[in-house]
């Protein structure tokens, strides 16, 4: 690559980088009886060509045996060119013979074969490169609705209002006009870079807004979309009518959105997500006070609680705690069990997945104790495997790119998970089980505490991922949108055994209430689990009570 695709990509990102703000109102839309029915925008139109400075560098080709020149190599780097560029400028044979031929050791070259390389010149030198620049875009934001705590859903005490914003990226060009169309109707806003929408109440699955942003270089937005949900909340009082909004879009710049909402193109609950799919304003809203026994064995057995006063030290022939050791050790247990709230409410917050669900996953895989489970291949707060960390990798591209280059050059990350050798997929994996484990012989308790903290995050994005590949089970087997197929509850519940059991059960149970013409609601794909994954029933259980 040469040092002026280097300065282009620097140009590219500068103009294609940028972030969304909450713009003043702006013009009220004019609806189909004001305009002419709403025209296909023309898409973004962006080709322009830049003139480059460079520093030429041209090399002859040279035969060795009649120090003829063959061809010459037109290069704009440091160095010897590549056996690529050679190829373009002399042709395969040429360059085949130039990078396979043996060394020459002669002085004078008499006996040397085939082909030698000479510097000509070095000057500076323009071209002129063809470029794409950023198109326009744009966001949504709601006007005078406020979030509805930890939830997706946006509350507003009057009619709800849809604000679209342009956002135009390159300098001295502006956004001229908003338009598109609103569950089947047009609307425009002239002359403005915003647009405000008066919503009406939907149906359950909502209606589909499509919009787009004209810019006076000349071109548009791509057509950029969104499902809105506007539900009624009615009481028979006329002081107490409220309106709940929900909104699925990547353009969505209003609050925060359900996690795996948009991927599915599930609507949450009316109202908000349930309870156990839900993440508190405050960490000591997560906190629990269950007597964990596996917690408390290893309290005990780690020195950390002092039972010597009961029966065996408080610990049964098998390691397990007995009654005494359990009482001993309540206040630890407690205290324990929530140390980790905050971090959990942190990395909610960081990452949408939903703080009581993750509270309850590392309650139900551990009992909050970060090590290995009794010497068994699950490792950490989670209790993950290679095969949960290969899901990981290949479900949250995201997290790869920023794992990978950690354990392996970022050149051979680049092509992604999939496109990684055995070996390196294996010792990937390998890095990830071990960043989740905590065990420390050397540590206090056994336990290196800040690699559990660090833990909870990659059981977060552990979490996406396996709700992808959940999403990807259903569209495989039933060629709908999860949305289409299932309520976003029981997605979840899909993807915690997904989580659980893995991708095969999951797939053979959607397969089952199929074949029986059943809705996929998790009681009737829960009955067709396959005898070896019939455990997933009660994780569900647990986790979702």
């Amino acid at each position: 690559m040469g040092r002026y695709w280097v300065w282009l990509l620097i140009l590219l990102t500068a103009l294609g980088g940028f972030g969304f703000s909450h713009p003043p109102a702006g013009a009220t839309h004019q609806t189909r009886s004001d305009l002419p029915l709403a025209q296909e925008p023309p898409g973004p139109d962006r080709f322009t060509v830049l003139t480059v400075e460079y520093t030429s560098y041209l090399w002859w080709m040279v035969s060795w045996e009649s120090h003829d020149v063959v061809c010459a190599v037109d290069i704009d780097h440091d160095g010897l060119p590549t056996p690529g560029e050679v190829t373009l400028d002399c042709g395969t044979e040429i360059s085949r013979k130039w990078w396979n031929q043996k060394p020459c050791t002669e002085f004078h070259g008499r006996e040397c074969k085939g082909y030698y390389t000479y510097l000509v010149e070095a000057q500076p030198a323009t071209r002129e490169v063809p470029v794409y620049l950023a198109p326009a875009s744009a966001s949504l934001a709601l006007e005078g609705c406020e979030p509805v705590e930890s939830t997706s859903t946006s509350i507003c005490e009057t009619a709800p209002t849809l604000v679209i914003s342009g956002r135009e990226p390159i300098p001295d060009e502006t956004i001229i006009e908003i338009a598109g169309t609103l569950d089947g109707g047009d609307f425009a806003c002239p002359d403005s870079a915003s647009c405000r929408l008066d919503l009406q109440e939907t149906g359950a699955d909502g209606a589909q807004l499509e919009f787009w942003a004209y810019s006076s270089y000349g071109d548009s937005s791509p057509i950029l979309s969104a499902q809105i949900r506007v539900r009624l909340h009615d009481e028979g009082d006329p002081d107490q009518l409220y309106w709940y909004v929900d909104v699925l879009s990547k353009y969505w710049q209003g609050g925060p959105s359900a996690t795996c909402a948009q991927s599915w193109e599930s609507f949450p609950p009316v109202g908000g997500a349930p309870e156990w799919l839900s993440t508190p304003a405050f960490s000591e809203d997560l906190s629990s006070d269950i007597p964990y026994t596996y917690l408390a064995a290893n309290l005990i057995l780690q020195g950390l609680v002092d039972a010597s006063a009961c029966p065996e030290g408080g610990l049964g022939p098998g390691g397990e705690v007995n009654q005494c050791g359990l009482e001993a050790a309540r206040d630890a247990i407690l205290d324990w069990q929530n140390r980790f709230d905050a971090l959990i409410l942190d990395t909610a917050h960081a990452t949408d997945v939903p703080a009581r669900l993750l509270k309850s996953l590392f309650a139900r895989e551990s009992q909050f104790w970060p090590g290995i489970y009794q010497g068994a291949a699950d490792v950490g707060l989670g209790q993950l495997t290679e095969n949960g960390a290969d899901t990981t990798l290949l479900w949250n591209p995201s997290f790869y790119a920023q794992a990978c280059p950690f354990v392996l050059p970022g050149e051979t990350c680049a092509n992604g998970y999939l496109h990684l050798g055995t070996e390196e997929q294996a010792l990937l994996r390998r890095a990830v089980v071990g960043s989740v484990d905590a065990t420390c012989e050397q540590c206090p308790l056994g336990l290196d505490l800040s690699q559990a903290d660090f833990s909870v995050s990659v059981f977060a994005h552990t979490m996406l991922a396996n709700c992808e590949q959940a999403g990807q089970v259903i569209r495989n087997t039933t060629g709908e949108t999860p949305g289409e197929a299932a309520s976003f509850e029981d997605l979840w519940k899909f993807t915690l055994v997904n989580y659980n059991a893995g991708a095969g059960c999951l797939a053979d149970a959607i397969n089952g209430a199929r074949v029986q013409r059943l809705d996929l609601t998790w009681e009737n794909v829960a009955q067709f689990l396959p005898p070896a994954c019939q455990a997933a029933n009660d994780y569900v259980a647990d986790i979702s009570s």
